[in-house]
This record gives C-alpha cells, sequence and structure tokens, in this order.
C-alpha cells in the first residue's frame, strides 16, 4: 500500500491564534473517546469505557473462521494461523496500561489540529494472547533482519497517502520478553470487541498507543528499516516539518486524579464540602516503575507525598495512590505529578511538538469547596 494522492510532504496544520475546534476534529472527536477519569477506580478498565483511536474505519470481519494472520518475510518458515489455531497454544495474560501518543494535544499552543485529546486517552486492561516471540521463534527470523513490521486491516487516508495501517518494531523487542509483546485475542477474559481489534491484535507492554496495531493481519520480518508513513511521518517528535525528528516510543511517567467530589455539568469545576476529602489517581509509566506520587493543592506552589500502592506483580499496569486533603471553603486547582524510577518527572511546562505527543504536563483540576451549610 502506499498510492500518494498528494505530497505527504505537507506539515500536519497547527491550529492559528483564537481558533476553536473545528467540524474536522469535532468528527474525529465523536467517533473516538477517553476514559471518564472517574473510571480509574477500576483495577481493569471495562472494555466500553477504556479510551478509542481508531484512525481509519473499524473492519467488518463477517467470518473470524476466515481470518488469517500470516508471518513472513525474513523467514525460514512461513506461518498462516487462524484465530483458532492461535487459542491452541499456551496463552498469556498481561495486564496493561495503553496511552495514546497524542493524550493532552489540545492542552498545548499552538493546538496541532488532530484528535483533540485532553487527558482522558487512557485504560488498563487484561490482555491474553500468545507471545510474539513464540510466533517469531517458530518461523525463524533468517540472518540479517532487523525489523518485524506489522499490518493491520484498517484502511485509509493520510496526508494524501492511502495506506494500511502499519507499524513496526526493532527485532530485539519483537523477540524479547521484558516486555512481552502479545498478539492477543482476549480482553479482560473475552473476546476483542470490534473497536479494540477483534479478532486479533498487538499489545506492546510500555509503548503509546500507535504501537499496538489493531485487527492484526500479517507480520512481516524485513532486513532493512522500515520506512513506512506510521514508522518515519507520523509519529515523530520534531518541531519543524523539516526534521527527522526522533521517534515516540515509551510511554513517560504520569499521574492523574479521580476528579473529586461531583461536578459543574459545562465547566466540570469539582464540588466538595470542607473538611477531610480522599483524593485518589493512577500513575504509569513505560520508561520505568513508578517510584513517587506527589499532590498540590495549592496549583503546584507545594507538594505533598501520596501513599503509592505496590505494583501487586502488575509491571505494565498503572497503580493506584492516595491523599488526604483537608478541604477549607474556596477556590482552589489540585495537581498531582509522578516520578519514575528512572528519574523521569511530568513537567510544570510541557515542551511543545508539532505532533502534540509524549504529552505528560502536570494535570490540573479546578476544585471549589463551599462554605458549611
Amino acid at each position: 500500500m502506499g498510492r500518494r494522492i498528494a505530497d505527504v510532504s505537507t506539515p500536519a496544520r497547527l491550529a492559528g491564534p483564537g481558533e476553536g475546534l473545528g467540524p474536522d476534529e469535532l468528527a474525529l472527536a465523536t467517533r473516538n473517546h477517553g476514559l471518564p477519569l472517574e473510571a480509574m477506580r477500576y483495577d481493569v478498565t471495562p472494555p466500553g469505557l477504556h479510551y478509542v483511536l481508531t484512525h481509519y474505519d473499524i473492519p467488518h470481519v463477517l467470518d473470524e473462521a476466515a481470518w488469517r494472520l500470516t508471518v513472513n518475510g525474513r523467514v525460514r518458515r512461513a506461518l498462516s494461523l487462524s484465530p483458532a489455531q492461535l487459542r491452541t497454544y499456551p496463552a498469556v495474560t498481561t495486564r496493561v496500561t495503553l496511552e495514546c501518543a497524542g493524550n493532552g494535544r489540545a492542552l498545548l499552543t499552538p493546538r496541532p489540529v488532530s484528535q483533540p485529546w485532553l487527558v482522558e486517552a487512557v485504560g488498563t486492561a487484561d490482555w491474553t494472547g500468545v507471545p510474539l516471540r513464540v510466533l517469531l521463534r517458530e518461523a525463524g527470523a533468517r540472518p540479517g533482519a532487523v525489523d518485524v513490521v506489522f499490518t493491520g486491516a484498517d484502511h485509509g487516508v493520510e496526508r494524501g497517502v492511502e495506506q494500511d495501517y502499519r507499524r513496526s518494531l526493532p527485532l530485539p523487542i519483537a523477540t524479547g520478553d521484558d516486555p512481552e509483546v502479545l498478539v492477543a485475542y482476549a480482553m479482560n477474559g473475552g473476546p476483542l470487541p470490534p473497536q479494540h481489534g477483534s479478532p486479533l491484535r498487538l499489545v506492546v507492554p510500555g509503548w503509546y498507543g500507535m504501537a499496538q496495531v489493531k485487527w492484526l493481519r500479517d507480520i512481516t520480518v524485513l532486513d532493512t528499516p522500515f520506512t513506512g508513513f506510521q514508522q518515519s511521518v507520523a509519529y515523530r517528535i520534531r518541531q519543524d516539518p523539516e526534521e527527522v525528528g526522533e521517534p515516540v516510543t515509551l510511554i513517560a511517567p504520569r499521574a492523574l486524579l479521580i476528579p473529586p467530589g461531583f461536578p459543574d455539568f459545562m465547566s466540570r469545576t469539582r464540588v466538595v464540602a470542607p473538611g477531610t476529602v480522599a483524593v485518589e489517581g493512577r500513575a504509569w509509566s513505560g520508561r520505568a516503575p513508578v517510584a513517587a506520587v506527589e499532590v498540590s493543592t495549592d496549583d503546584g506552589q507545594a507538594w505533598h507525598p501520596a501513599e503509592l500502592e505496590p505494583d501487586h506483580g502488575h509491571r505494565w499496569a498503572w497503580r493506584r495512590w492516595s491523599f488526604l486533603w483537608s478541604a477549607v471553603p474556596g477556590d482552589h486547582v489540585l495537581s498531582v505529578r509522578a516520578r519514575d524510577g528512572a528519574g523521569n518527572t511530568q513537567p510544570a511546562e510541557q515542551p511543545w511538538n508539532r505532533g502534540g505527543f509524549a504529552n505528560n504536563l502536570v494535570q490540573r483540576v479546578p476544585v471549589f469547596c463551599r462554605a458549611p451549610a
């Protein structure tokens, strides 16, 4: 795939000063959806609440029995496997937090014109499937292999290029066991829902969502680096269109708080009563395990340590944190930030890039504490 309709070198558009969301962005926002932040109370996100981003259309799978996953390219033995055949392999279940690479994009200035995420593009699920390394070992990568390319069944046009959605992983990542990449066929103990990639999808723990190819139908081993659109054009961190840019890979540390109290319908400002307010949320990082979470109740002027729960053996899933706040009447802004074991910390001011990728700006939640009745 790759028929060019327009010049792919045309950079993604940036919103002008004061420009609101246009019909194109609103159309994207209506077909994709984020996690309601109150749903972070679930350790495992129900499939209907998990964030969804679909680049093109959700493929209509008429007959799962006819679906085939092919493994080919620089291999000694090509494979063609049905979902039923994949279920005969020893199954592995891993709890993984997925986050869209563009999470937080709509908060940037100037705003990259694309799916207008705030901070809700995240979710955690128990994914069950076959380790990718098992399939690649069975196929046998030939000497000189460097990249493994994954092709989904979703098809469309992006920046003038007609394409199937395709991404790649370096061979050492694809064949490694930390993280263990899965070809998944189940979510939270049930079949994959259509919007989450039925009948097969890739799950790459610790990586942003663009790596998690849905509706997976082909795995190709290459002896040259993959340079497809989603790899070399779309998901790059760059300031200027002419830059090659850095690839988007591992998830930066982020903590989010479950908005306390109850909301005003339009502004979403939270309302609480004075006294002790239990504040809680989730924290995660793909770069290193989360080491600490801090909470501010005065818009980042002072930070206080939160209690961080153990990961309970789920390295690649979010962790619960909690904090007790003594609320007094008035307006407040609550914030939270995470630091991982490699020293990566959420910034108070987000570095900008043209795609709005890997944005882990500190969350700010306006709260109004009402006077006692």
